[in-house]
């Protein structure tokens, strides 16, 4: 059964082919038993608890067995069951977890698909028949537990992916490939920018190329943070247990969050920076005067995922929040939020991301705080979004426990979405903490907090530039700029004082005079994807030039250095892509 509703046709047709893998596993598997198998983003799976341990390789044998169903072009049919039958039918083919489904649905008849062989539970919608899901694959296998809590089974999720023409199943296979060739974990390694190990689990270190980047990453979102009217401040990592419980932290992440204690006193290492800012906001009285109060930080936060969902830096126990919380008063909201918006759109573009995405993320489940409240913050946000004319959707349930939030996706080079600003509104930890500010009528009135941040997690977004420019960054980011590479050892002295020369003018600049070939040195640093090459030869030497060559190859012809050196500049200086 899918957890998601399906919108669109190409939902109908992945959700179809979810359950033609279904069937296929039960004619290969008929101990197995079945979970739920919805359509999702670019393709479907489907949850399974199979009698056996199974990996990857019995995906081709699944994949045949689908064809056989698909061949048959049996009709998706809709029955309706009365809810007490459903239990009795699913309890006879052994399907608890279809049992436990039915048994969570208030709704006194449910409804279930028949495709001639096989029936499951489902709300549909589907194709007419099997015989349209054509141009399918399956992808991978992995690891999940039953509605996501660590306590219940481990089920094995197969991946999936359908498409209405072979040629799209294809291009989608192809663009999938240049990503595995991408994968930020391989080329990290690679090219020498981080690690990972066991003494220090989930958590990345960084070596000086991949320090270099951060770097460079962090001390532009610092300038255009202070353009923008931003204070930085920097709050500490271990706070009282006793902070977080008051915020309403502790009742929904305490599972996510390290704990320690001090003289007897418990401790918890923040998983998120806002309680300290607001301890900070605290120190001081506040006047109306005084906001808004734009503060940033760049805040190491800790989580204590589990080893399963970790991967690499999109998913790290240890990572930066690029976090930001604007104090501010409810008549200063909207144009506070126009500002953030502007802000995430202008330091996006600067990286390449044109194409965002924008979604209104609204209550869920379990949140806190009374309705009007939420309305209030709610119809705030909706209020921005139709102020500054961006088109957007909604993700009922998708919020804060705190807040509703808008949330910021950007389309990397390989055509794949990310998730990675978001704007919150919280009318709530201000009245928790106890916030005020002295009004024009002299007395005490309650802050508005603007929870955003632009990167979301910062070890995430480095890892999102890596894939986005597959490892070959620009001029403005690459921790190496030019190799300077003599051809012989002759030219060792020459090719040294050119390297001092761009190095003392602010290029990031490395020197090759290995006794090696020169097509060697060339093939090494196009492997360390550096944007330009510097040859020096005996008559480079002779006339105080390089022959440089770009990054693929590019023969660019003979270069004075203070040409050079203005070149790097100019490109730096406007952050060339």
């Amino acid at each position: 059964m899918s957890e998601i509703f399906v919108t669109n046709e190409l939902d109908k047709l992945r959700h179809s082919a979810s359950h033609i893998m279904a069937e296929a596993v039960k004619k290969l598997y008929p101990a197995a038993k079945l979970a739920i198998g919805p359509a999702i983003k670019d393709g479907f799976y489907y949850d399974i608890d199979f009698p056996e341990p199974v990996g990857e390789d019995v995906l081709p044998r699944i994949e045949e067995a689908m064809r056989g169903i698909v061949e048959r072009r049996s009709k998706f049919k809709q029955l309706f069951m009365k809810r007490e039958e459903a239990v009795k039918f699913f309890e006879k083919k052994r399907e608890p977890y279809k049992v436990e489904i039915i048994k969570g649905i208030a709704d006194a008849e449910v409804s279930l698909f028949d495709q001639g062989e096989f029936v499951d539970l489902c709300r549909g919608p589907h194709v007419e028949h099997t015989g349209l899901v054509k141009a399918f694959k399956l992808l991978n296998t992995a690891g999940a537990y039953w509605r996501g809590k660590e306590t219940n089974p481990m089920l094995t999720r197969i991946y999936g992916t359908a498409f209405a023409a072979e040629k799209d199943l294809k291009e989608y296979l192809d663009r999938l490939e240049l990503a595995r060739k991408r994968d930020h974990r391989i080329l990290g390694k690679q090219l020498d920018l981080f690690s990972f190990h066991v003494e220090a689990p989930g958590m990345p270190f960084y070596h000086a190329k991949g320090q270099t980047i951060l770097q460079i990453i962090l001390d532009h979102w610092r300038a255009v943070h202070r353009q923008a009217g931003y204070i930085e401040v920097k709050t500490p990592m271990v706070l009282s247990d006793e902070l977080w419980r008051k915020s309403g932290h502790y009742d929904h992440y305490k599972e996510n969050m390290f704990f320690t204690e001090s003289d007897k006193r418990p401790l918890a290492i923040k998983p998120m920076n806002c309680p300290g800012g607001t301890l900070i906001y605290k120190s001081a009285k506040r006047s109306y005067r005084d906001l808004p109060i734009r503060m940033a930080e760049l805040g190491l936060v800790h989580r204590n995922e589990v080893s399963g969902a970790l991967h690499g830096l999109f998913r790290a126990k240890a990572f930066t929040i690029d976090d930001a919380h604007v104090f501010c008063t409810e008549e200063q909201i909207g144009d506070e939020v126009a500002a953030v918006i502007r802000l995430i759109r202008e330091m996006y573009k600067v990286y390449g991301f044109e194409s965002i995405q924008v979604h209104l993320s609204t209550r869920p489940t379990e949140s806190m705080g009374s309705d009007a409240i939420w309305e209030k913050a709610t119809s705030g946000l909706k209020q921005a979004l139709q102020n500054n004319k961006l088109d957007y959707t909604i993700a009922e349930g998708g919020g804060a426990f705190y807040g509703p939030k808008i949330d910021f996706e950007v389309e990397d080079s390989l055509g794949r979405t990310w998730q990675c600003g978001t704007i919150q509104l919280d009318f709530q930890m201000p009245e928790r903490l106890d916030l005020a500010y002295t009004g024009t009528d002299g007395t005490d009135h309650r802050p508005v907090m603007v929870h955003r941040a632009i990167f979301g997690s910062v070890e995430r977004f480095f890892g999102i530039l890596i894939e986005h420019f597959g490892g070959a960054f620009p001029v403005w980011l690459s921790p190496v700029q030019v190799v300077v590479a003599s051809i012989s050892e002759k030219q060792e002295e020459v090719a040294s004082k050119v390297c001092e020369q761009l190095f003392a003018a602010g290029v990031r600049a490395e020197l090759d005079i290995r006794a090696a070939k020169i097509s060697y040195k060339i093939r090494e640093a196009e492997a360390g994807k550096v944007p330009y090459i510097a040859v020096v030869g005996d008559r480079e030497a002779e006339s105080k030039q390089v022959a440089l060559r770009g990054r693929g190859r590019r023969d660019l012809g003979s270069f004075k250095i203070d040409d050079l050196i203005s070149k790097i500049g100019k490109e730096v200086e406007v952050k060339a892509l």
